[in-house]
């Protein structure tokens, strides 16, 4: 039986760059297959080579034959307008960003009704009901009220949901989801990779599914193929693949994530495999780990955070949301606390109240036994030098026109810090070597950085002025999973050497258990659980604990 999709010789360059290899694979009708591999490996290139949406300078060769019923045509070989009729009709893709692949100034609603006008001969008064259909099939609430909502007001994971809804619009045989599930809560990643399944598995549909994560295509993938440097060096039956690796770089990917048994020892990342094996176990050095002190560092003492949600002629506010609500709890000297809960629970609203960046509604935050939340902000400035924050989005949280010396030299100019500029010079350039870059790196500009790097660079800067207190806001959520490891890491050996108390913030519980002594779940704006790190992801007491424990993906590997 001949597949729906083969994929032969493929090369895709960009100018003397090679991107993509002579690259070879096949999915037949109504199979998931996971392409999976680091950011640069090449596998969104090669998804995007299907749909001809690449720059019109790259140069492609090879085939991508395309169709059912031994009716193959080759996809490089069409003509713009037959492109056009294949994209969204035969062939649908759902973007990794959902929310800039939507149009923010069109409701959800008429961006699904404007594939299907555009695809299928039918009425906007059969479009719409259509789509109202898609909008409950992928389990969107309240369906006709989402029908008329725009992109902003929705959750990501809903966003995704109607991305998955147009995609599936008009009944492609092929879907290609590229990193669907990137940055979202584990509980929303898992019921988008559910739908997904459904979806495939109801409408016989291929599925290509693009990720960095093995293990977060354990349970929906059929095959697995592991692209590296525009290779590919494995491919074959998912469950084979997952529990027999047989290329070092599926070994290392596979081991790279935070697991139950990692803690405690350092994480392996892609050097540990490639080019030669070391031991990807030593464990961290105990002896010379911070013992935690009883001494109290920070007390947040019955915090809350209200925004106005309903105002009356007059401005009064009449009702309010609670994004944190009641919230008290300590944290001890070189302790880490790791602050977990899906999207919207409170905890980067928390994490930002502590810093003062939110002014709370209501409580104390005691540090060092002042409370700062009273503090003008003459005397806030003075103290801000002990207090940091490592942001998600490391490329956002960087001035694009100022180089990574500046960067980081400009909050020690600011608070008077080793005297003279070449003094500030040093302390930067010594920064950057205790985060694994070079001293060349301190005239560069922060494109010139991939993920990893920069968000290295973010930590430098944060602890350049000596902190007595970090916060890890999402710092690793967005990485690949050897560069989370390799960040991990780092966090761990800095933490050792500088002494430094801080809360972890992530959606990811299995991140959290490998960096946290003690975790502190958040739901609705509360406290629902706390406890050692072991306590809370082996015997988790709460439900909504619970439930986030089995969303982890791959667990069972």
């Amino acid at each position: 039986m001949i597949p729906l999709l083969q994929i032969k010789d493929l090369q895709i360059s960009f100018g003397d760059s090679v991107a993509v290899h002579n690259t070879n694979f096949s999915i037949a009708a109504g199979k998931l297959v996971a392409i999976v591999g680091e950011s640069g490996s090449g596998k969104s290139v090669t998804a995007l080579s299907l749909l001809q949406l690449l720059p019109r300078e790259t140069k492609i060769t090879g085939q991508i034959l395309f169709g059912a019923d031994g009716k193959q045509q080759d996809l490089l070989s069409l003509s713009e307008k037959d492109i056009s009729d294949v994209r969204g009709n035969q062939i649908g893709m759902i973007f990794q960003e959902p929310m800039t692949s939507l149009n923010p100034v069109y409701t959800c609603g008429d961006q699904v009704m404007e594939v299907l006008l555009r695809h299928q001969k039918i009425s906007k008064r059969e479009a719409k009901r259509r789509t109202l259909e898609l909008f409950n099939e992928v389990d969107l609430p309240d369906p006709s009220g989402m029908f008329k909502r725009f992109p902003h007001q929705l959750s990501g994971g809903q966003k995704q949901r109607v991305m998955i809804a147009m995609a599936m619009s008009c009944g492609p045989s092929l879907l290609i989801a590229d990193e669907p599930t990137t940055a979202l809560d584990v509980r929303v990643q898992k019921n988008i990779l559910g739908l997904l399944k459904k979806m495939q598995v109801q409408n016989n549909t291929a599925v290509l599914l693009i990720t960095h994560d093995l293990a977060l295509v354990a349970d929906v993938a059929d095959e697995i193929i592991v692209m590296y440097k525009g290779e590919i060096v494995e491919q074959g039956n998912a469950r084979e693949v997952l529990q027999s690796p047989q290329h070092n770089y599926t070994k290392a990917l596979l081991a790279c994530r935070p697991a139950a048994g990692n803690k405690g020892h350092r994480l392996p990342v892609i050097s540990d495999f490639i080019p030669v094996q070391k031991n990807i176990g030593s464990p961290l050095a105990t002896e010379i780990q911070p013992a935690i002190s009883s001494e109290v560092v920070l007390s947040v003492q019955h915090l809350s955070v209200s925004y106005p949600e309903k105002k009356n002629l007059f401005g009064k506010p009449l009702s309010f949301f609670h994004a944190v609500n009641d919230v008290s709890f300590d944290v001890r000297k070189n302790e880490t606390i790791g602050l977990v809960g899906e999207s919207g629970c409170g905890k980067t609203t928390l994490g930002r109240a502590i810093l003062q960046l939110i002014k709370p509604s209501a409580g104390k935050i005691i540090l060092d036994g002042k409370d700062i939340s009273s503090l003008s902000p003459a005397q806030l400035r003075v103290i801000r030098k002990d207090l940091q924050i490592v942001f998600q989005d490391p490329y956002g949280s960087l001035n694009p026109r100022m180089t990574i010396g500046d960067a980081i030299t400009e909050p020690l100019g600011v608070h008077n810090m080793y005297g003279n500029k070449k003094q500030r010079r040093d302390a930067a350039i010594s920064m950057l070597e205790k985060v694994s870059l070079q001293p060349d790196h301190y005239n560069r500009y922060p494109h010139q950085f991939s993920g990893g790097q920069r968000q290295r660079i973010c930590i430098a800067r944060a602890l350049a002025l000596n902190p007595q207190f970090l916060i890890f806001d999402e710092s690793v959520s967005a990485l690949d999973v050897s560069v989370q490891a390799q960040v991990l890491n780092l966090i761990n050996d800095l933490k050792n050497e500088m002494n430094f108390t801080s809360i972890f913030i992530s959606h990811d519980l299995s991140v959290v258990h490998y960096i946290s002594n003690r975790i502190i779940v958040m739901n609705k704006g509360k406290i629902v659980e706390e406890g050692t790190a072991d306590e809370i992801y082996f015997n988790p007491e709460n439900d909504y604990t619970q439930k986030l424990v089995a969303a982890i993906p791959g667990r069972q590997l």
